[in-house]
């Protein structure tokens, strides 16, 4: 892949922002206390997310219902 292609790829924190319906600045504390543990690239001072990562973010946080409970029923 031509390393342009590869760059137009990756996405911004503002694109991710927009994606996740956070603000620029939370994904900027999740970077720097590791909350949400989302791979990032940085760069220089560019910071870009690979669009499989954030896929993979949003899928491991979806939910089917709100039971936490993991044992069988009945318990």
């Amino acid at each position: 892949m031509h390393p342009q292609k590869l760059l137009d790829t990756l996405l911004t924190p503002d694109q991710v922002a927009e994606q996740l319906n956070v603000s620029v600045g939370t994904l900027a504390v999740w970077r720097c206390n590791g909350a949400c543990q989302i791979p990032y690239i940085k760069i220089g001072r560019c910071v870009r997310y690979k669009p499989r990562d954030i896929e993979a973010f949003i899928n491991a946080h979806t939910h089917l219902h709100t039971n936490l409970k993991k044992s069988g029923a009945g318990t």
